[in-house]
């Protein structure tokens, strides 16, 4: 790699441009050339990688005031949109609370308030394991002061666990990680970021007193207290890879240093330590994209030693769980794990905590092709599979009371109607209970959350997000469609409407997609997308392969050697709709974010005709050059996710898609990115580099736009305000890009 510098323009020049029109910044040239595999790459903008450097800096606030002057003239549609979406949401509003310990746990917000406030307080529990609801039949203050006392009468007082609104003060970011309390109920371990940068700091809070410890350690991924109350493990990130590594124990009080316990060597794989819902073991998990092993220690044994339930083997995952009775016929105490050794889609075996090797494994749910066993939670009598089949997500509850000969067969999923939807397990934390709470939502029905009784199969809703305004659900159309890949595989696309939408091609669609990872994209509600459908936008999700929708085998088909199709899926879905009728390339915008992104760029270079405006959030886009630097977060261990560019297959391949590489001298769609200076998974000089470059190239007139949050990371604003209005930005550049200007 040489490095020449070429002084051909100031770090922020201008353009030719009529003087009623802002001039965008023009970011000079300074080759850096790249031979990998004896390909030749010539990268001019490498220097914006500089994050500490002034000229670094004044390009990205240029970015910003250009960006700002171009979107000035509908300043008041984006505050016409900010307060549009501000007056559906209940400000002021309390969670469901859940039970832990004697005390229910809940969260808080307060009208001009930011950040949630964390209380508790000593409740009952309702005939069935159901956490009573502190606050039923009362309002919480709207005084923007502070949250009121929502106590019902007689109760006890609440506890302020955490307010976060104080810890943000001076801070422009504030983020919560862990939330832990020790068994005696005595000690919160939390741990909080104040840049966005992902970088948590750990401490601790005596809760009969009030007061903060002076412990603190800095750069924790995950925390879980022993059954002592004193001893405490969590682990730590690399400082410059932010790769989840070490395994520390600490004892509260002590002035010895903390001792480590484990260190992961492979680059490929992180670590994380929790604590079973039975309350008895503590699991170490080291997991890499396609490998995982998982230790095990004794809860009340805090300063023993760590045993492996079975080694790590390539291309094998598990994952496992602890239940101190195990199934009838078997007698024992047991480990429930999750293992993908007898099919892609995971089975479930059982083994015996004393001989957990994979010797005792004994089958007893089968790996069925077609249904993916996404998790497993064990509880005292039963327990609840995530699973997905067709695309959709469903909950099976498995009554522990049957043999294992026929566990599967004894077991009922709790049924949802509605053709396209999200289900998910919410709060339970407790392990002896007759209950489960699980939430639902789909494109037209808000959050609901449910507590269902395993035995009686009865089902009580105990809140429905409320949507101000008088929202009316049956006026929204939701709908399941599949279109057809280039290889004749189904994909499926979820879309909402108003119900008097025109269907003549006419309506403007916003498709989204992401398609990495073996994430799946969760089928919501969102009451800030009423503003899109309120004006006649169609908003559609295409569950594309690389996502995780139809189990991990539709992630093995977006990925490494198949990650095209994750594009050419996308372009099919785009094109399905169009012939559908429900919109035309000139009224269709796309979105992605993250890995999103780069579907956003890739999609755009193969078929830039295709879609008219583009929102593209945290970028993957510079994937090739990312990839080759392993100090880079995430690299070494999204090898099994990309391909390692050190590998000329790798590279090739990579580079054939990679969005910064491939731009080209032709017309593209209107663009809006947007980065945070402080994002630890897509640096914010990817995007800022791929509009540098796209600027020099772009043949059309289209607004090319870049918007840069200096204080924040990956998700973007932390407060719930701030973040309310970088949607409102977004919304307002899309449609007035789709001719809809209020």
């Amino acid at each position: 790699m040489n490095r020449d510098s070429e002084k051909t323009a100031p770090a922020v020049s201008e353009e030719n441009a009529p003087e009623s029109a802002p001039a965008p910044p023009g970011a000079r040239r300074e080759p850096v050339e790249h031979i990998v595999h004896g390909d030749r790459r010539v990268d001019h903008y490498d220097w914006l990688r500089r994050k500490d450097s002034p000229e670094v800096r004044a390009y990205l606030e240029a970015e910003n005031a250009y960006t700002d002057a171009v979107l000035k003239p509908i300043q008041g549609f984006q505050e016409k949109l900010y307060e549009e979406m501000l007056s559906r949401i209940q400000q002021t509003d309390l969670s469901v609370p859940y039970h832990l310990r004697g005390y229910l746990y809940c969260t808080k917000t307060v009208e001009g308030k930011q950040y949630p406030y964390y209380y508790r307080q000593r409740g009952v529990v309702a005939p069935g394991g159901v956490a009573a609801h502190p606050a039923r039949g009362r309002e919480a203050s709207r005084d923007s002061s502070g949250p009121e006392s929502t106590e019902p009468n007689n109760a006890t007082p609440e506890e302020l666990l955490l307010d976060l609104n104080q810890l943000a003060e001076g801070h422009r970011f504030l983020g919560l990680a862990s939330f832990e309390v020790s068994d005696d109920n005595h000690w919160l371990a939390y741990s909080t970021d104040n840049t966005g940068f992902r970088q948590y700091a750990l401490q601790f809070k005596d809760l009969r007193t009030g007061e903060t410890l002076g412990d603190r350690f800095e750069r924790v991924t995950s925390v879980a207290w022993s059954a002592d109350n004193r001893t405490l493990f969590y682990t730590v990130e690399d400082a410059t890879t932010k790769r989840s590594y070490r395994l520390y124990r600490h004892a509260l009080g002590s002035t010895d240093a903390d001792q480590l316990l484990y260190e992961e060597t492979d680059e490929r794989f992180h670590v994380a330590i929790e604590r079973t819902r039975s309350g008895a073991y503590v699991l170490l998990t080291s997991a890499s994209h396609t490998t995982s092993e998982v230790r095990y220690l004794r809860a009340d044994d805090p300063f023993g030693q760590f045993q492996l339930i079975a080694p790590r083997e390539d291309n094998h995952e598990y994952y496992a769980d602890h239940h101190p009775g195990g199934l009838p016929d078997l007698g024992e105490e047991d480990f429930f794990i999750r293992t993908n050794s007898g099919g892609r889609t995971f089975r479930l075996v059982v083994a015996p905590v004393q001989r957990p090797g994979r010797e005792s494994w004994l089958e007893i749910i089968p790996n069925r092709p077609d249904v993916m066993l996404a998790s497993v939670e064990a509880f005292k009598s039963h327990l609840v599979l995530f699973e997905r089949e067709g695309g959709l997500p469903y909950l099976r509850v498995v009554e522990l009371k049957a043999s294992r000969a026929n566990l599967l067969e004894a077991s009922h999923r709790i049924e949802f109607t509605e053709p396209a939807y999200n289900a998910s397990l919410g709060d339970n934390p407790e392990f002896d209970v007759s209950h489960v709470r699980f939430q639902y939502e789909s494109l037209v029905t808000p959050r609901s959350v449910f507590d269902y009784d395993v035995r009686t199969r009865e089902r009580i809703l105990r809140k429905q997000q409320p949507v101000l305004g008088g929202y009316d659900a049956s006026q929204y159309v939701s709908e399941r469609l599949h279109a057809s890949a280039t290889d004749g595989t189904r994909i499926p696309v979820s879309l909402v409407y108003r119900r008097d939408t025109a269907r003549d091609g006419s309506a403007p669609l916003l498709l989204y997609g992401y398609g990495s990872y073996g994430i799946s994209v969760p089928v919501n509600f969102n009451s800030n997308r009423l503003s899109l459908l309120e004006r006649g936008v169609i908003y559609a999700i295409a569950h594309i392969r690389g996502g995780g929708e139809l189990g991990k085998p539709w992630h093995d088909c977006g990925r490494m050697k198949q990650k095209q199709n994750t594009f050419t899926d996308f372009i099919a879905a785009a094109e399905y709709l169009i012939a559908q009728h429900y919109t035309s390339a000139e009224k269709l915008a796309i979105q992605g974010g993250s890995a999103g992104g780069l579907l956003m760029g890739a999609v755009v270079n193969m078929r830039a005709d295709l879609f008219h405006v583009v929102l593209s959030q945290v970028p993957f886009v510079d994937v090739l050059n990312t990839m080759l630097d392993a100090s880079l977060p995430l690299t070494v261990g999204e090898y099994e996710e990309w391909g390692n560019p050190q590998i000329a297959e790798d590279y090739f391949r990579i580079k054939k898609y990679c969005p910064y590489t491939n731009l080209e001298r032709k017309a593209y769609p209107a663009m809006l990115l947007k980065t945070a200076l402080h994002d630890s998974q897509v640096m914010y000089w990817e995007p800022a580099k791929y509009v540098a470059k796209l600027r020099t190239l772009k043949t059309d007139s289209n607004p090319l736009l870049l918007k840069i949050n200096m204080g924040a990371g990956h998700g973007g604003a932390s407060g719930r305000y701030d973040y309310l209005r970088e949607i409102a930005l977004d919304y307002a550049f899309l449609l007035t890009q789709l001719g809809i200007h209020a």
